[in-house]
């Protein structure tokens, strides 16, 4: 089978000519697809689309169905209050799905259940009854069993009606975890539920282990699946394991235990394949082996950072997906030869499914001006189709921005790039504003992926400049760890020599009117830049490092920087101390905007406040926003995401702009559009 890269047009031209900017309020009309499913016949994608709901403040999810050859529109197949997880019987006369159920007069929801609706119609058909909800399920290769994975604990047997202590008592460090706060005693195992009659038989164990990802052999009687211990650091510690599917021991099959994911049987069953990293410090790669996970090898030496993986041509290749320079592309490997072959460029497709008797891939792709669709790509004659259209409405409206990639060079002469976007209604001869976003990680990367916050900067009349340095993901391993034993010093140096390409190559950025904005890692990095440099007018942090020492025992992944510095807080305490950038605050003149979530356990409120306060004892300009309910991030309810992103805009067009007479946004009435 031939593989060569394919360009996805998204959405082509808009049918109208644009009319204005993209501003805050446009975030709650965005429609995105997620986790295709094509039926064993290949006539049909399930997907799971997610919208927003701004009165509510919540972000609903349904199942949607369109035909491969894109025939006809997506039509909508489940209407109750949240669906998703769509996964078709092996006949594809069944699409089950996961959903929760709306009482319609208390307004009460249940946890999360499968469910099975026919596609010749009728009432869904409740397939699962757990106390805890289910989070994931696979049905067996005959139809008749599902292995479902849901929560368990010796709190569900508590006796209804008895007093009981609310006090949380814990026998090991790894207590909490953001976006689900402090443990309680539940713990995800794997049942195995039949389909017709509906008993439920529990066939994984164990008090600090979490299962998740089950797959099912070809021939229904093994299933494997990832372990995960919760007493130790999250991602460190897992295991691929195999169990019968009828329950008994269960035998570990890998020797690698660090982020391990995406778990698939070859089609004949004769082996299996996954994702996982050497060691702390390695990127994840794709690894086969056999089913007892004997004969281990590297699928692909070449590969940076995979995310999902699933077997080709009956078990002579792979697809895959991974991100490579800027640009998250689905590849096909050759087993035999190594080759690897993109079958996408210049989009964000980190999301796909394969149904190799029809040579058929569906994939969701975004860019910069696109939120995202679903494509079908025939893999023999190369040929695409666009099978949905999403915010079509809102894309015929708005001016979205376009990255220009280009390349300079950071410290050491590494190779860099960087993403240049100019501002909505840019005209030449016109000096404007840029803003510097730095992207969390320290291994993410910037590249051609929806980002409503670059849609709204430039939308208000901003450059935004964004730079891959080292620590990225995408440019290879020994790229990726250039952050080894300091995360301020040359990584730094390549945003800011970054800065002067951008300044050198684009004459029109005003160089007096420079912002910087980052999140996660970024917020640490826009952290550490206000203490060493005055080149910035203002900047805006968000769940940003100040401290290395006060967090390190206080955020979910304690002591999880031991890789990045060569030891732990107690072994290399002052280089912990070094590269904290509260130590900096006495340098400090740019104006900052401290943003935080509330209930941030990756990186604490209190490293927020400590910098803050910080900031205020050496008279800096600067303001401290507290999301309630919001962890790592805002990224949760609807209203907070528009709220931040006017937050950003008031900030930068006080300090950029000098427009004093701004408002607040939380004095503002923000009421979602009607």
């Amino acid at each position: 089978m031939r593989h060569s890269a394919i360009a996805l047009i998204l959405l082509a031209i808009p049918s109208v000519a644009a009319v204005r900017s993209f501003i805050p309020e446009d975030y709650y009309s965005i429609q995105t697809p997620e986790d295709p499913q094509i039926s064993s016949d290949s006539r049909l994608v399930a997907y799971t689309l997610r919208s927003i709901d701004a009165r509510q403040n919540r972000t609903p999810t349904d199942i949607w169905i369109v035909p491969t050859d894109g025939s006809r529109e997506a039509s909508q197949f489940t209407t109750v209050d949240s669906s998703r997880f769509p996964r078709w019987s092996p006949d594809s006369r069944t699409l089950a799905y996961i959903a929760v159920r709306r009482d319609p007069q208390t307004g009460a929801t249940t946890r999360p259940q499968v469910f099975a609706l026919s596609m010749n119609g009728g009432e869904a058909r409740r397939l699962t009854d757990f106390k805890n909800g289910v989070t994931a399920f696979a049905w067996s290769p005959d139809g008749a069993h599902l292995v479902c994975v849901t929560k368990t604990g010796e709190s569900d047997h508590l006796v209804p009606g008895k007093e009981h202590s609310d006090v949380r008592n814990y026998l090991n460090a790894n207590y909490k975890l953001d976006g689900e706060g402090f443990f309680d005693d539940r713990r995800s195992h794997l049942w195995i539920v039949d389909v017709k009659g509906g008993s439920a038989k529990q066939i994984t164990f164990g008090s600090e282990r979490d299962d998740s990802e089950p797959a099912w052999s070809p021939d229904g009687k093994q299933i494997l699946y990832l372990s995960s211990r919760t007493d130790g650091s999250p991602g460190i510690d897992m295991d691929l394991c195999s169990i019968a599917a009828g329950g008994g021991a269960s035998a570990t099959l890998s020797r690698l235990h660090v982020d391990l994911r995406s778990p698939r049987w070859s089609p004949d069953g004769t082996k299996i394949a996954y994702i996982a990293s050497e060691n702390e410090t390695a990127i994840p790669k794709i690894w086969t082996s056999a089913p007892d996970g004997r004969d281990l090898k590297l699928a692909s030496a070449t590969l940076t950072f995979a995310t999902k993986v699933d077997w080709a041509e009956n078990g002579a290749g792979l697809y895959l997906t991974a991100g490579v320079r800027g640009e998250q592309s689905v590849f096909h490997l050759d087993s035999r030869s190594g080759a690897l072959s993109p079958l996408t460029e210049r989009v964000d497709a980190h999301l796909f499914a394969v149904h190799e008797p029809s040579a058929t891939l569906i994939c969701v792709a975004a860019d910069e001006r696109h939120p995202g669709d679903l494509f079908a790509i025939n893999l023999q004659t190369q040929a695409k189709r666009q099978l949905t259209h999403l915010n079509r409405a809102l894309l015929d409206q708005v001016t979205l921005p376009e990255l220009q990639p280009f390349a300079y060079k950071g410290v050491d002469g590494w190779d860099m790039q960087g993403f240049l976007a100019k501002p909505q209604g840019w005209k030449e001869g016109t000096a404007y504003p840029m803003i510097l976003m730095i992207h969390g990680g320290p291994n993410g990367m910037w590249g051609f992926q929806w980002n409503h916050q670059l849609a709204a900067l430039t939308g208000h009349g901003w450059a935004v400049l964004m730079t891959n340095p080292r620590g990225s993901s995408g440019y290879g391993e020994s790229f990726q760890r250039g952050v080894n034993k300091e995360w301020g010093g040359k990584a730094y140096e390549d945003i800011m020599l970054g800065v002067d390409a951008a300044l050198a190559k684009f004459p029109w950025i005003d160089r007096n009117r420079l912002g910087v904005f980052g999140v996660s890692y970024g917020g640490f990095m826009t952290n550490w830049i206000v203490g060493h440099t005055d080149r910035f007018k203002a900047a805006a942090t968000l769940a940003g490092i100040s401290d290395f020492i006060s967090v390190e025992g206080i955020r979910d992944g304690f002591y999880g920087h031991s890789r990045d510095f060569g030891g732990d807080l107690f072994e290399n305490f002052d280089l912990y101390w070094k590269y904290s950038p509260v130590r900096y605050a006495s340098r400090i003149k740019t104006p900052t905007l401290v943003v935080h979530g509330e209930s941030d356990q990756r990186v604490p409120l209190s490293q927020g406040e400590e910098f803050f306060r910080a900031l205020r004892h050496f008279h800096v300009p600067s303001e401290l926003v507290i999301f309630p309910r919001e962890g790592h991030g805002v990224r949760t309810e609807p209203k907070h995401i528009v709220e931040l992103m006017k937050w950003q805009i008031y900030w930068f067009d006080r300090y950029l702009l000098g427009r004093t007479d701004g408002v607040r946004p939380n004095a503002e009435r923000n009421d979602p559009p009607k």
